[in-house]
């Protein structure tokens, strides 16, 4: 649809083949992004880095903390666990206060950190991660103690590439995460600081103003030429999820692995 002129849009009955393909509803887009003071490239480069860096710190974390209550025996590991799994029945608007507050008080507001660092709380990565690295035989682990492998080398070389689809699963899940998340940069970014809006952020400004604008131009009577059309809001979507399409494919086989990990557990 995002490559149908305007009058193919609302065909009736809609037609899934396009007749007449045109780039145009992309030129619009380019170009009502190209009016902003900061590139695209940089909305696009704030979007990656934030979900490369996030995703990669989320998915170390996590897989270290699944190591130690998977494969260690210490006082609290079951309660630890448990607060775990209750904290996977709470969405996260419930924490954006607490969240905002600890940002304002480490002074990381306005910063790539504040971006990155609270999803890095997720508990969803480190519930999988646990279930993948359960199944690891103990007398493995020992067996490598015994050749005198410490804790991190056994981690490193035993337990990651062991759970590869494990970490796929998490990865992948987490960059859907970051790639998708626009709250975080209302929430804490400024205006000064529009050089570190996210790519979701900004397409999200766009689509929100055009809504006002052709509310507005609807009641006055006034032309909407210059609001963004259909096509080019679909646009947007292509332009918002196509990485995220691109990813899927070679991560599909790791993927489906990670999420019917406990159809075959009794």
């Amino acid at each position: 649809s995002a490559l149908k002129p305007l009058n193919e849009l609302w065909y009736f009955p809609p037609r899934f083949f396009v007749e007449n393909p045109t780039l145009r509803n992309f030129k619009e887009l380019f170009g009502v992004l190209g009016d902003s003071w900061v590139p695209f490239s940089r909305y696009l480069f704030n979007t990656l880095f934030v979900s490369v860096l996030g995703t990669f710190g989320h998915v170390i974390l996590s897989s270290l903390c699944a190591y130690a209550l998977a494969k260690h025996r210490f006082p609290g590991q079951a309660v630890i666990f448990n607060i775990i799994v209750l904290s996977l029945m709470f969405n996260t608007t419930v924490t954006l206060v607490p969240t905002f507050l600890i940002m304002c008080r480490l002074s990381l507001v306005n910063s790539y950190w504040s971006l990155i660092l609270p999803a890095f709380a997720a508990p969803l990565g480190l519930y999988l991660m646990k279930q993948f690295m359960d199944p690891i035989p103990d007398s493995l682990l020992e067996s490598a103690r015994l050749d005198g492998a410490g804790d991190f080398t056994i981690y490193l070389r035993i337990a990651m590439p062991l759970c590869k689809a494990g970490l796929a699963t998490v990865g992948l899940f987490i960059a859907l995460n970051y790639w998708n998340d626009w709250y975080d940069a209302m929430l804490f970014l400024d205006e000064e600081r529009s050089d570190l809006y996210p790519l979701q952020y900004y397409l999200n400004n766009i689509l929100t103003k055009a809504q006002a604008i052709s509310a507005a131009a609807a009641r006055s009577g006034l032309p909407m030429s210059e609001v963004p059309s259909e096509p080019m809001k679909l646009a947007m979507t292509v332009v918002a999820t196509g990485p995220i399409i691109l990813l899927y494919p070679f991560l599909q086989k790791y993927f489906v692995k990670g999420v019917t990990i406990g159809a075959v557990k009794g």
